[in-house]
């Protein structure tokens, strides 16, 4: 499941951010590859430890906690500390796939990363390519945003980033574990979710079938959630 997560940050907020990781010192990206990724990946990254990463991930991660849209699609249990990249000319990241466990350097929090997730923190006008390409059962679906959006796909898929060509593209990226592995079952509660949420609007939170669909909404996720 492949869902947009339209103004996670707004204008202020990704400014906020902007001057916080511009000022950062970037290193390779490759500090935090897996052996596969290594051999596809030239890209420059914040240090995972630094403190412009903290400072700017911390924002990014109050922004989470304010999206309804975001609760309902990947309905979090755990959720890694956002990372921060940028390509310039020339850069790019080949095709691969997320590595199944994320451990945070020099700690014991892991997680299993079930989605991934893309905040775009750069005007599509000012790049050229760029584009995340994500492999999914309906082919491959090209991602460009406007900043302060994000995308949320499975860490399952196959997917790359185009070569930049123009210009400088920069993104926050992190992964979660999921309250529902089965990314079938978390489209089921979600599109269940998004269904209750338009006949409240029309019914009211009163209606029985309101109610009804609702009781069926938490326990189906009573049932496959791992909390």
């Amino acid at each position: 499941m492949m869902i947009a997560i339209p103004e996670l940050l707004d204008a202020t907020a990704v400014a906020r951010v902007r001057t916080i990781i511009d000022a950062g010192e970037w290193i390779d990206g490759n500090v935090t590859s897996g052996h596969q990724s290594a051999l596809a990946k030239n890209n420059e990254q914040l240090p995972e430890a630094s403190p412009a990463a903290k400072e700017a991930g911390a924002i990014v991660l109050e922004a989470l906690g304010k999206s309804p849209l975001f609760f309902a699609a990947a309905l979090p249990l755990k959720v890694f500390p956002p990372l921060f990249n940028r390509y310039g000319e020339g850069q790019t990241f080949g095709t691969h796939v997320d590595n199944a466990i994320r451990i945070q350097r020099g700690t014991e929090f892991r997680i299993r990363s079930d989605l991934s997730m893309t905040v775009f923190l750069e005007d599509p006008d000012a790049y050229d390519g760029g584009e995340l390409m994500v492999e999914d059962h309906f082919g491959v679906q090209r991602v460009k945003l406007p900043a302060g959006h994000a995308m949320l796909y499975p860490s399952s898929s196959l997917h790359h980033v185009t070569p930049v060509t123009r210009g400088v593209r920069v993104a926050s990226f992190f992964w979660l574990q999921s309250m529902i592995r089965d990314d079938g079952a978390r489209r089921t509660l979600f599109d269940l979710d998004q269904s209750v949420q338009r006949l409240t609007a029309q019914l009211g939170g009163g209606d029985r079938s309101v109610i009804e669909l609702t009781g069926v909404y938490h326990n189906l996720l009573r049932m496959w959630a791992d909390a």
